[in-house]
């Protein structure tokens, strides 16, 4: 059986911390061996970094997905060729910098991973994701039948849809963009698991990751704000995905919510790291 941990957007820097920290204890204590996460957030809210791809691999980020903010720090546009396991939506137009999908060898055979953004109120407006995926999907079951499709998009019944359309076809399609967790976590009957949504790695007391009060502000004025990302208490939310090896069918899935616990300083006195942390 192979073992897959997804987390969902990850949120400024309390979220890529709460990540960079978590991963490497949850892969040994729930025996994972494929981590992937949704990092298309992860600088200060809004796109990722070369910087920040370097150390969310090299703490056991096996592959990056993303979605409509990956080119909001404009390093990575000419960054993401000379990394493969960073992603953009597949549905990106040819010549597009980057790729939207890849294969990895595992000690238990390739894996693949597919990232496709939706296009029912999403910008910029892609390529048809489900003839790209279509397409994408059946070239990559000639290597793998181990399949793992990050779906971004906004609307639940574009996301549902595309599970059902995938069905059969790919082990696991699971939702990111809303950074609110879904609790339809399911096994379609062609044996793909799904979930609408994954939620979000950031803080808790927050709206979507950002501080409350501009974001209410905003809703009762109309007037442009700043949105900074919240700080306080962190939770990495996202999937845990189990699937058979040999048919690639998903045999079980189950919704991650795990709350973060920041390493205690020892120059602090133990009455206090709570306080400090």
């Amino acid at each position: 059986m192979l073992k897959i941990l997804f987390l969902g957007d990850v949120v400024g820097e309390p979220g890529r911390k709460a990540v960079i920290e978590t991963v490497p204890a949850l892969k040994k204590e729930w025996e994972i061996d494929f981590v992937i996460a949704n990092g298309e957030n992860a600088a200060n809210g809004r796109g990722i970094t070369p910087k920040i791809t370097i150390d969310l691999l090299r703490a056991g980020i096996s592959v990056i997905t993303s979605g409509d903010h990956i080119w909001d720090q404009k390093e990575i546009v000419s960054y993401i060729d000379t990394e493969p396991r960073l992603l953009r939506p597949i549905n990106y137009p040819a010549r597009t910098p980057g790729q939207g999908s890849i294969v990895l060898e595992t000690a238990k055979g390739k894996v693949g991973v597919i990232n496709v953004q939706g296009r029912t109120f999403m910008q910029p407006i892609l390529e048809n994701p489900f003839r790209i995926m279509d397409e994408a999907v059946a070239a990559m079951r000639g290597e793998t039948n181990l399949i793992f499709v990050d779906c971004h998009a906004e609307t639940t019944s574009e996301k549902i849809a595309m599970g059902r359309f995938l069905d059969g076809k790919v082990s696991a399609v699971i939702g990111t963009h809303t950074h609110t967790q879904t609790a339809d976590e399911q096994i379609f009957p062609g044996g793909t698991a799904f979930l609408c949504d994954a939620g979000m790695c950031g803080p808790s007391e927050s709206i979507l990751g950002r501080d409350i009060e501009p974001i209410v502000a905003r809703f009762i004025t109309n007037l442009p704000v700043n949105f900074p990302v919240a700080k306080g208490p962190v939770k990495l939310l996202g999937a845990l995905i189990e699937i058979d090896e040999t048919t690639g069918r998903a045999l079980g899935i189950h919704r991650v919510a795990h709350d973060y616990v920041a390493p205690a300083t020892e120059a602090v006195p133990a009455a206090q790291q709570a306080v400090v942390a």
